[in-house]
């Protein structure tokens, strides 16, 4: 993800690793290599043709060979535009298909990819490579490509024609390439580093306005809107400034080849209107190499053009391909082992340590040691930074840990299938995740294959049944991105529902209740205390009614547990307990 990738040198390879997803089409690739080849021999043949039509038609008065070649040359123009249509039809589908695919594996390996890459990856920079990169590389693939490979094939016929029609002149022609050619392979190297660039600077103007528009509320309040205004306007600026020196560097590549390539063929008119003025050349013979000389002179000129393009989407592939070259960090193991089929399940943390990655402070966890027996509801309290957030994203195996082991049912958790263990596991975070779907689908992301029945029982468990059929369209109600259109009360409901919908041996909640009225929290409190019954529940507890519910509070301060007791047992104890709970519970604090 380096910006010093940007100067590494030219090369292809990105573009070649989709030639397996162009592959999958073989019908469609060769129906483009056909219609392809029969547009450039109809091409080709449009020379030969008009010289019949000067030297046997119009230069002899013959009016039947005029109406001969007359007849012939749109014949070979029908070819022409059949076979053109032809090719770009399935050239842009094929274009569609291998960048539909290619979005889709480049997703489904970002599903798989641990919490640690989103970390230090911005969401706005992954969005701008699945939708500017991918579209950049459609046109490579459909377009680029295409017009690519029909000028090659045309420069290559009519060089082949050009030498059977004038040998000698052909030879004056041909001779320029090199030096036309191998400057502009240096010209590419320098096209490519300033496409990146220019890639690169949209991708941060793009995750700036993502981050941006999903904090827009925030935004308001504080009237922030001149000043993020000023910001985004100067990231614009900058990505216009990028794109504007990748445009000239290729509108550079692109002169320089016309020029060249040109002045080049009409070097070698002059030489030729010498023979024709001797009589040793016929007109219909200068006219047939005219056309052909012109016909390699754009497609030469068209392959530096193309090459620009080719050369820019060879920049988009390769920042897809860093996607998908991502290693992922956590990995289930080849032969897993099982998870108890019980209702509740044990947890154990043995000697756990562990900090984020990249992190430079302190390890968030250190030698941190408890066990929760199957069936217990433990409460984790202690002050921000202590690590309760963490024993959550551990238990998940969204990280490995650093030194220690993790049990769930007594078996090692790196040693159990990722989806086994995820599948043991209902999370309500604080901040429920709800997404721009409909109720029910929501709440069935709990459970694959849930039935309606199953989704409204759930619903009514979590006592989120009646704000749903008030809805308008009830269950099939669909809400706004990031759940905009329910109150965080409605909010918290569905991921309840959720959460029941799932019924997993074991509950995390990070207070699932804090985001309820009085009224909402006293009736989810009642479904939550059901769901937990026989089931393993670990809490991290803000309000004193959970604390007071738990069998067991496990204190925690700098990553290790320092106290544990029920609520009673701690108070007395006056240590780091009573003060958390004298702070956040105040009067209520009396028992």
């Amino acid at each position: 993800m380096a910006e010093s990738d940007v100067a590494s040198s030219f090369r292809l390879q990105p573009l070649v690793r989709l030639a397996p997803y162009a592959m999958r089409y073989r019908g469609a690739v060769a129906a483009a290599l056909a219609s392809l080849l029969v547009a450039s021999f109809a091409t080709l043949s449009l020379p030969l043709l008009m010289r019949g039509l000067v030297d046997k038609g119009l230069s002899e008065d013959n009016v039947a060979m005029v109406d001969h070649y007359t007849g012939w040359l749109i014949v070979a123009v029908l070819f022409l535009a059949l076979a053109s249509a032809s090719r770009y039809y399935f050239v842009i589908i094929l274009g569609e298909r291998v960048v539909n695919d290619l979005r889709r594996d480049v997703f489904a390996k970002l599903t798989v990819l641990s919490p640690e890459f989103f970390d230090r990856v911005r969401s706005g920079e992954i969005v701008s490579r699945l939708t500017a990169d991918a579209t950049q590389i459609k046109s490579a693939v459909g377009a680029s490509a295409s017009l690519a490979l029909r000028n090659f094939v045309l420069f290559i016929g009519a060089a082949v024609m050009m030498v059977i029609t004038s040998p000698e002149m052909s030879l004056l022609v041909l001779g320029a390439i090199p030096f036309i050619v191998l400057p502009l392979v240096g010209l590419g190297r320098w096209v490519r580093k300033k496409q990146r660039f220019a890639q690169d600077r949209l991708a941060d103007s793009s995750a700036f306005a993502t981050e941006a528009i999903g904090a827009m509320r925030v935004l308001q309040s504080f009237t922030q809107e001149k000043r993020v205004n000023g910001f985004f306007g100067e990231s614009i600026e900058q990505a216009f400034g990028a794109a504007r020196h990748s445009v000239r560097a290729r509108a550079l590549l692109t002169a320089f080849a016309m020029f060249f390539i040109f002045a080049s063929i009409v070097g070698v008119l002059w030489y030729a209107a010498q023979d024709v003025t001797a009589g040793t050349l016929s007109a219909g013979a200068l006219s047939q190499f005219v056309i052909y000389s012109t016909m390699a002179a754009a497609g030469l000129g068209g392959l530096s053009e193309v090459w620009g393009e080719i050369s820019q989407a060879s920049g988009s592939a390769e920042r897809l391909m860093e996607l998908m070259d991502e290693d992922v960090d956590v990995q289930s193991v080849t032969n897993p082992l099982p998870l108890p089929a019980a209702a509740a399940l044990s947890v154990t943390f043995d000697q756990v340590c562990f900090h984020y990655p990249n992190a430079e402070k302190s390890p968030v966890l250190e030698d941190l040691s408890f066990e929760i027996q199957a069936g217990e509801t433990v409460a984790i309290v202690g002050p921000s930074g202590a690590g309760k957030t963490t024993i959550f994203q551990l238990l998940m195996r969204f990280y490995d840990t650093e030194k220690g082991r993790l049990l769930l049912g007594g078996q090692p958790i790196d040693q159990v299938s990722l989806h086994d263990l995820r599948s043991a596991m209902a999370l309500v975070p604080q901040e429920p995740v709800i997404f721009a779907m409909s109720v029910a689908d929501n709440i069935a992301m709990g459970r694959d294959g849930a039935s309606r029945e199953d989704i409204i029982k759930a619903a009514k468990s979590a006592h989120a049944h009646g704000f749903i059929c008030d809805m308008s369209d009830g269950y099939d109600s669909l809400i706004g991105e990031r759940g905009v259109t329910l109150s965080g009360g409605q909010r918290q409901r569905l991921a309840i529902a959720r959460a029941i919908l799932k019924d997993a041996p074991i509950l995390l909640l990070d207070e699932a209740t804090s985001a309820l009225d009085a009224e909402s929290e006293t009736l989810v409190q009642a479904a939550l205390d059901d769901m937990m019954v026989g089931r393993t529940t670990i809490v991290i507890a803000h309000r004193l009614a959970t604390v007071k519910k738990a069998d067991r509070i496990l204190v925690l301060k700098k990553g290790q547990v320092v106290e544990q007791g029920n609520h009673d047992s701690l108070v007395a104890q006056k240590g780091l307990y009573a003060r958390l709970a004298s702070l956040q519970f105040g009067d209520d604090l009396e028992v």
